[in-house]
């Protein structure tokens, strides 16, 4: 904050989005809507089939329909370079395998082919008229197949102690098995990608892209060009929750593409195809065996993952990321592994790994309490671990007794009856349930630039993107807290790789990585502002850069102000610029955000009928910079983690590995109808270890275990204690199997 400033601070106030009325009156434009003069139209023809060999493709008919420019396929198609794919090197995409680099077909909704036309509608008709004709293989079409068939890829863990032995001599012990199933991640706007280059071959390509830097050096490698000459645009994203962060097949066909025709073309995959060609959470199988002393402590640990991979990419799923320091545990073992199966490449969706981890772990954990015969609440109380036992260093930050113990207070936690439907209101039974959630803290290199103006406004600028999330807004309030500037006055310019080089937009690092380095510039800009100010033309000539002080936006010394903009002009300088790079986090503590979740379902036995009634959420991710955005990325969160706990779930013909429901009319998600009154409470400790701001990231933790909360309550409801997610109403029913009664 500016150092005379007596104003209520900027930071932490609920400024409204600076990028509101932009959406709101149509201006703001995302990547479908950019329009080049003489632009093409892309349509892709996608497998029938999940595995096999494409054996011929006929396009003469397709070819001969009005409007089509040509037809892309394996055998006609620009050789391409691969990219090395590195996350050090900043240069992943999410498959490794080109676009029609060969005739195999891995997964069903594969691009096998691209017809190109001079409008969507010419496109589209005639990539109904290419015909494909294959030669199928049988297709592995789930977990249980995968394991059958391949086995599985190590994937890493951590390991301490003796967790079997300790086990094996424990009081109390537990030995169950979680599943997840595939979830998609289906935000609003749909990938789509606009591509042209220019006459000496420089590249510009608008894409829905939660990384645009990461694309601009894929797409160098991949293109065998200099990154300088590559422009990637996503000044706005329709959101991505993750599958937007790297680089799919059809930007790279599409860039590809407009290169060979020379003209621009865009390329927008339809609904269907964004449940089979740009990821998806995979499908997880966990066993949890835990075990307690006498005293209720957890003794031993052993968290044992394995998930759903593609064949020509190995995601893991780091599900046991959580359990290695969440809770106190001397002997613990935690692993991942992958089994491939004929699906796209999976990849991050909202909380990656935590969010199935922690169904599995604090359904777990609700299960071990019960068992060792301690109230929930009071048992993670007793087992939160005060450091993180995983890497011997000490939290940063760390107030989850607070958070677990303000939400119980708030949600009424005391006046749950522990018995089994004991707590009914009218025909309905109500259940309690409670979870920890938990996500680690990130934050990354990162440069800015921030120029205050002759007009008396402010410029800042930074590749990073806004998802949705509220980053502009985040920017405009921390130069606004260096400077005095007002917001309003501020402008805020993301999403273009030719700015300086900034994160992507995922695993709620972005505010953590972003806003130190756009402070820098501002100081910097300011520290060049005071040399003008006291060079031999300057209004302040007589004194010295230290002798003056900033307040809203104007310059003071001994008594006397002047304003940014008559400093400027009294030095006959448009603008005082400042850059500034900031490094990673250090190592020497761990950084994480820790909260907890209470849940209140009803269920109406008569009707069969069950719904989340109310969650009060408690969130400790350190600063909060904009209380209203802030509050409403958990409150987003909350919703998609009962879209986890009660509805998602992508399903795979058993028999030949297609989807069956992909698309918005059978893939259920939560609607209006769905939404539980929703409480959020944010703790605000500022994490100063962390970054100057203290802000650690928000918009991952919110999903965290709360599709466990609603198990846990589900169980305390019914009895019935689900392990397989979605918590659909057949598996409530006696005389389904796995719906017995824990």
């Amino acid at each position: 904050m500016s150092d005379t400033d007596t104003k209520e601070p900027i930071i932490g106030a609920g400024v409204p989005r600076i990028d509101g009325p932009d959406k709101l009156a149509g201006r703001a434009n995302y990547a479908a809507d950019n329009l080049p003069p003489n632009m093409a139209y892309g349509y892709g023809v996608f497998s029938t089939i999940a595995k096999g060999k494409v054996t011929r493709i006929k396009v003469d008919e397709a070819k001969r329909m009005p409007g089509v420019i040509d037809i892309f396929h394996h055998g006609h198609f620009p050789s391409l370079y691969r990219t090395p794919s590195s996350f050090v090197q900043g240069n992943k995409v999410e498959e490794t395998r080109l676009p029609f680099e060969d005739e195999r077909v891995y997964y069903e909704g594969q691009f096998v082919a691209l017809v190109v036309a001079d409008s969507f509608e010419n496109a589209r008709a005639a990539a109904r008229h290419v015909e494909v004709e294959y030669a199928p293989e049988s297709a592995v079409a789930n977990l249980a197949q995968g394991l059958e068939d391949n086995g599985t890829q190590a994937g890493g863990g951590h390991a301490r102690g003796d967790a079997a032995s300790a086990f094996d001599s424990a009081d109390t012990t537990i030995d169950v098995t979680y599943h997840t199933p595939v979830e998609t991640h289906n935000p609003m706007e749909m990938h789509a990608s606009v591509a042209y280059w220019d006459a000496q071959g420089n590249l510009t390509i608008y894409d829905a892209s939660q990384g645009v830097v990461v694309e601009r050096n894929a797409l160098s490698k991949i293109f065998a060009i200099a990154p300088e000459r590559i422009t990637v645009h996503a000044p706005y994203i329709g959101s991505g929750f993750g599958s937007k962060l790297w680089t799919w097949p059809h930007a790279i066909a599409t860039a590809a593409v407009s290169r060979e025709l020379g003209r621009p073309v865009q390329l927008v995959v339809p609904r269907q195809q964004m449940f089979t060609t740009t990821g998806h959470r995979p499908e997880t199988r966990q066993r949890m065996r835990l075990a307690t002393d006498g005293n209720g402590k957890l003794v031993s640990l052993r968290h044992e993952a394995i998930n759903t991979t593609s064949f020509t990419d190995q995601y893991v799923e780091t599900c046991g990321s959580v359990t290695k320091s969440l809770y106190s545990c001397p002997d613990l073992t935690v692993s991942h592994a992958t089994t491939q199966v004929n699906r796209g490449t999976p990849t991050s969706m909202r909380a990656p790994g935590a969010a199935p981890g922690l169904f599995a772990l604090e359904s777990a954990i609700d299960e071990m309490a019960l068992a060792a015969g301690v109230d929930p609440v009071q048992f993670r109380l007793d087992n939160y671990a005060e450091r993180d036992e995983s890497q011997d260093l000490d939290f940063s930050s760390n107030h989850i007794v607070e958070a677990t113990k303000q939400a119980a207070e708030r949600f009424g936690w005391h006046e749950r009856n522990p018995q089994i439907g004991s707590m009914r209101e009218g025909r309905e039974i109500v259940g309690y349930g409670m979870a920890a959630c938990n996500w680690e803290a990130l934050k990354r290199p990162c440069d800015a630039r921030v120029s205050l103006r002759a007009d008396g406004t402010a410029f800042a600028s930074c590749a990073t993107q806004d998802i949705g999330t509220g980053t502009y807004t985040i920017v405009a309030q921390a130069v606004s807290d260096v400077t005095g500037i007002p917001v309003d006055r501020i402008t805020v310019k993301l999403g273009d790789s030719s700015y300086p080089d900034g994160p992507i937009s995922g695993g709620s690092w972005a505010t953590a990585t972003t806003l130190p380095a756009i402070a820098g510039a501002a100081r910097n800009a300011l520290d060049e502002l005071k040399r003008y100010a006291t060079g031999s033309n300057g209004i302040f000539a007589e004194a010295s850069a230290d002798d003056l002080s900033v307040a809203d936006g104007a310059l003071r010394y001994d008594g006397k102000q002047a304003s940014f903009a008559e400093v400027l002009d009294a030095a006959r300088y448009g603008s005082a610029d400042g850059e500034a790079h900031t490094e990673a986090a250090d190592s020497k503590y761990s950084y994480r955000s820790f909260g907890a979740h209470f849940v209140e379902v009803r269920w109406d036995p008569g009707i069969s009928h069950l719904r989340v009634s109310r969650v009060v959420s408690a969130i400790d991710v350190g600063k909060v910079i904009n209380e209203t955005t802030a509050r409403n990325q958990v409150e987003g969160a909350v919703v998609m983690g009962v879209g986890m706990g009660l509805f998602e779930a992508t399903e795979y013909d058993e028999r030949n590995g297609r989807p069956v429901n992909n698309d918005y009319a059978e893939y259920v998600v939560p609607v209006h109808a769905d939404q539980p009154e929703i409480d959020v409470i944010l703790l605000d400790y500022p994490d100063l270890a962390f970054n100057e701001y203290g802000a650690r990231g928000i918009g991952e933790i919110g999903i965290t275990g709360l599709a466990a909360a609603i198990g846990n309550a589900v169980h305390h409801a019914t009895g019935k204690r689900i392990r397989e997610l979605p918590i659909t109403l057949d598996k409530l029913m006696d005389d389904v199997p796995q719906a017995q009664s824990a």
